[in-house]
């Protein structure tokens, strides 16, 4: 069983045992011995299966069961400690043993209610208040039963509850305050580029677009989604000039995976402003990086990359030879792009496919009818890539794979989620069933070249209560906090650099940081056996635990967040600074 399955089902056992407690509680103060009885069997059976689950994780790491073993175990104990000898001592009236059993359904539930509403780190404030929640609630309870709490019952509620508040942390902990994101860009001459030789100009806007026969209202570049495809060769200086209509919350350009310097990076209140209706910006660089990348908005980028804010920017090698396909794979409002289409190609050309995932979750690809090599990811070439057949690859959301083969005399058909998107003839596959690449086995290892790391910070990413603002969020969190208290991760220029990404959560976090590609280290504790795999987008899936490195040679202030957008949105963004 894999870690984020233990997850879930402790989970699922966590709710079953705090509903056995309240039910048997309930069914005996209702005097039905029969079904009381059943259900405390029940919240034995699953207090008992808990201890296994939270065994297992804790082996797993202490990220996954902190506040399991800190403060659920403790509360199930004293369930189990409280309800046990007064349901055995229980010969006569079931009603007598309501209480300790709603105590322990209290119990449960704020164990319970901290894993979800808390998460992660575990404090002493939380348990408090939990602890100081199940006895207010138990003596509640008392009274409404028509029974008397003690002095010392409702003197312990009160100074629970004290202790709780004296701490100061609440549901929400920021371990420290986070640093204010400095506004003066002072990186921003440290790579001087020359006259521009490839212009351009996107200017975003309102518009109307045709999607599979169907006339959707979009945000978009040029009037067109996806926007148009920027080119380069490498060498090139780029200049593009964005331009804003009418998009009232305004727009900036992202340049995707490409480690751009700071101030072009284009990330509203930290690199530039947002460019409001009206006004202008112009980003220059030079193309330096060859492969396969994308832009789109950096503000209010939940929004306005899902109505179409985005495209495409390839940088190619002098010459190039062959047929050369970019296939962007979006979702717009519900709809699928790109279309189909079917381009003849000549047998025995040379087909480079440039997949880019530019919505926030992930895709799966299958070319069918040839073999074909994966030779580069993230804009990155693979060393050593060998021959697949009748394999799928899973692109997360913001990575990009180019694949590589040589048409052949048949067909040859990509799908996407199991719909053909580009052929160069009639195809019908079944590509379903097909094995997924796993591609930190994929190609030839390399020695990692660095054998010391100068800073190491951990991420665990998880769910939480945010009570910071002015109104309570259900957040996506880092550590416990949600953006902006979330402490920046500071560094020095040439520091090695290794995160350590922690995914406690049900849901998948495809990882993005901005400025800089990581190495791949290990996944769930096993090494990358490959190619060295030089990312900057990868899905961090519930229970996972990434470790990745990089040298941190871009100085400045780069965001740091989860490429599934409404989740950055939601909290889950901070930042890497030079010191």
């Amino acid at each position: 069983m894999t870690t984020g399955s233990l997850l879930a089902a402790d989970l699922v056992i966590a709710v079953l045992a705090a509903a056995g407690w309240l039910g048997g509680g309930a069914a005996s103060a209702g005097r039905r011995r029969p079904l009381a009885l059943g259900l405390v069997a029940l919240a034995l059976f699953a207090t008992l299966a808990r201890a296994i689950t939270i065994t297992a994780l804790a082996r797993a790491g202490w990220w996954f069961a902190a506040e399991k073993v800190l403060v659920a175990a403790p509360l199930s104990l004293a369930a189990v400690a409280v309800a046990g000898p007064r349901l055995l001592r229980a010969s006569g009236d079931i009603r007598s043993v309501a209480v300790p059993l709603l105590f322990a359904g209290y119990a449960g539930s704020a164990g319970l209610l901290v894993t979800v509403l808390h998460g992660y780190p575990a404090s002493a404030g939380v348990g408090l208040l939990a602890v100081a929640g199940v006895v207010a609630a138990t003596a509640v309870t008392w009274r409404i039963l028509d029974a008397r709490p003690s002095p010392t019952v409702s003197r312990a509620a009160l100074a629970v509850a004290a202790a709780a508040l004296v701490t100061g942390t609440g549901l929400a902990v920021t371990p420290n305050a986070a640093p204010a994101v400095p506004h003066d860009h002072g990186y921003r001459d440290t790579q001087t580029v020359g006259e521009p030789t490839r212009r351009f100009t996107l200017t975003a806007g309102t518009a109307t677009v045709s999607v599979s026969g169907r006339d959707v209202a979009a945000w978009a570049f040029n009037g067109q989604v996806p926007g148009p495809e920027l080119t380069a060769t490498v060498g090139d200086v780029l200049e593009v000039t964005l331009r804003n209509r009418d998009i009232a919350r305004g727009v900036t350009l992202h340049w995707h995976g490409y480690d751009v310097p700071n101030s072009q990076d284009g990330v509203p209140g930290v690199t530039q402003a947002a460019v409001l209706p009206g006004q202008e910006f112009v980003y220059r660089f030079r193309a330096d990086q060859v492969g396969t990348y994308w832009y789109h908005t950096h503000a209010v980028s939940d929004i306005g990359v899902r109505k179409g804010l985005y495209g495409v920017l390839v940088v190619r090698p002098a010459p190039v030879t062959g047929v050369d396909v970019t296939v962007a794979v979006h979702t717009l409002s519900g709809l699928a792009l790109p279309a189909p289409r079917t381009e003849p190609v000549e047998a025995g050309t040379p087909v480079r496919l440039r997949l880019i995932n530019t919505d926030s979750t992930t895709h799966r690809y299958a070319l069918a009818g040839t073999p074909f090599r994966v030779a580069a990811m993230d804009g990155s070439d693979l060393r050593g890539p060998t021959p697949l057949v009748d394999t799928a690859v899973l692109i997360p959301a913001g990575g990009r794979y180019d694949l590589v083969f040589t048409v052949p005399a048949t067909p040859v058909a990509l799908y996407v989620d199991g719909r053909a998107v580009y052929s160069t003839g009639p195809v019908s596959a079944a590509t379903g069933a097909w094995p997924v690449l796993d591609p930190l086995g994929y190609g030839v290892a390399a020695p990692v070249p660095w054998s010391r790391f100068d800073k190491e910070f951990t991420l665990v990413l998880d769910r939480g209560l945010d009570l910071r603002g002015l109104l309570p969020r259900y957040a996506h969190t880092v550590n416990g906090a949600a953006d902006p208290d979330i402490p920046s991760q500071v560094v020095r220029l040439d520091d090695i650099v290794k995160f350590t990404i922690v995914n406690r959560s049900q849901v998948v976090h495809p990882w993005h940081l901005h400025g800089h590609h990581v190495l791949v280290l290990t996944r769930n504790g096993r090494p990358a056996t490959g190619s060295p795999l030089w990312l900057d987008s990868f899905d961090v899936r519930p229970g996972d635990v990434w470790e990745v490195a990089f040298r941190a040679d871009n100085p400045g202030m780069w965001a740091n967040h989860c490429h599934n957008l409404a989740h950055a949105d939601a909290g889950m963004t901070l930042h890497l600074m030079y010191s």
